[in-house]
């Protein structure tokens, strides 16, 4: 049970959170009453979080709609073995989060990206998770397609299956324009304030999603596309090194737990920099309020751009400033001139690290990073 600070539990939490709203009579039998838990947070208290933690947005050379880390799942045997569970959760970028989130099961978990885009597009996800109380009705409105007959006969079904139904469906206008208005009449619900150009953003996500379907890929800005971006089939599809489908997508139990904890709030988009003054020196004292200490944070590839900018430093005071446990967890995926390194598996363009966030921050202060090199190789756990 979280312990709730005198900041948040002023605002009466429980009462003013919300359920499915309408979401349930198309497959209510499929998941038990939504019944908030004592961490929920209410849809005042999670805009006023929001705003209260994030920063003025900036601007990156990608749309970020998806993953380019196609090695994102490699670390999650790892995770398992140590038995990072609970506690709460940092990361970056759109719904790769997600895996770890469902692996690690945190109470409260924070995505923290530079682009304001990016918090739209969680509000997009936070909207299907509400209207989709499984995984296929979930991938049916993301891609605007028509709801399957019987979607319980899913439950059981591998993700393969799921996105084979998906590729049968007929890809129908009508459906799209009449998921998106849901999608809108959702976000609005949730307290964050957002203008039409926001609503328009977000539409124009899901649109994405609905032109292209799963093969969707990752696009970049001003540089050419690489052979080795991903697309989200490719991603849904991915396996951990042990080679077990383990997306977020892959078990009904772990949808469950997702959807659960967006309709509770509990997993908050911020706009902020990591090497910023604001966001996660925020977060701490929301955590430090919470009585929660951090178990992971997910990097993905941001502090290379940290070095490269020379505000490195900037982030690495940030993460010391965090309340952390000893076996806390960065986790980084790491490009370009590392695909030599020892961790790399064969056939992929990305390499997913762990690092003991504590063995960081030592190591930082004691001035062990003057290279990018030297942060990726020099410490991480085999």
């Amino acid at each position: 049970m979280i312990v709730l600070g005198a900041l948040l539990a002023s605002a009466a939490l429980l009462p003013a959170v919300r359920g499915p709203a309408g979401a349930e009579s198309a497959g209510a039998s499929l998941t038990p009453p939504f019944s908030p838990s004592a961490a929920a947070l209410a849809d005042s208290t999670f805009g006023r979080l929001i705003a209260r933690v994030s920063e003025p947005g900036g601007w990156f050379d990608t749309d970020n709609l998806i993953s380019n880390e196609s090695s994102y799942l490699h670390v999650i045997g790892q995770l398992r073995a140590l038995g990072i569970r609970g506690g709460a959760y940092i990361g970056v970028g759109p719904d790769q989060n997600f895996s770890y989130i469902a692996e690690t099961r945190p109470s409260l978990a924070f995505v923290l990206d530079i682009r304001r885009d990016n918090l739209l597009e969680h509000l997009l996800f936070k909207a299907l998770f509400e209207l989709a109380p499984t995984r296929i009705e979930y991938l049916s409105l993301l891609f605007g397609r028509s709801r399957p007959d019987a979607p319980e006969r899913f439950r059981d079904a591998t993700v393969d299956d799921l996105v084979t139904s998906i590729d049968r469906a007929s890809k129908q206008e009508r459906v799209f324009d009449a998921a998106s208005d849901r999608v809108a009449a959702a976000a609005a619900r949730f307290g964050v304030a957002l203008t039409q150009d926001d609503f328009d953003t977000i539409r124009r996500f899901h649109g994405e999603f609905f032109a292209a379907g799963p093969d969707l890929r990752f696009t970049s800005f001003g540089r050419a596309p690489r052979p080795y971006y991903p697309t989200f089939r490719q991603l849904l599809l991915e396996r951990d090194r042990e080679g077990r489908r383990a997306n977020w997508m892959a078990s009904e139990q772990s949808y469950a737990f997702l959807r659960t904890m967006q309709l509770e709030n509990r997993v908050v988009p911020v706009v902020g920099n990591f090497a910023g003054p604001h966001a996660l020196r925020e977060i701490a004292q929301v955590l430090r309020e919470r009585g929660l200490q951090v178990t992971v944070l997910y990097a993905s590839n941001v502090e290379y751009y940290l070095m490269q900018d020379r505000i490195f430093d900037r982030f690495a005071d940030n993460v010391a400033a965090l309340p952390f446990g000893r076996n806390a967890v960065v986790i980084r995926s790491v490009f370009g001139s590392v695909f030599g390194h020892p961790q790399s598996m064969p056939g992929y363009a990305s390499t997913q690290l762990l690092q003991f966030m504590a063995s960081f921050v030592d190591r930082y202060r004691a001035g062990a990073y003057p290279t990018y090199g030297d942060l990726v190789y020099l410490d991480y756990i085999r």
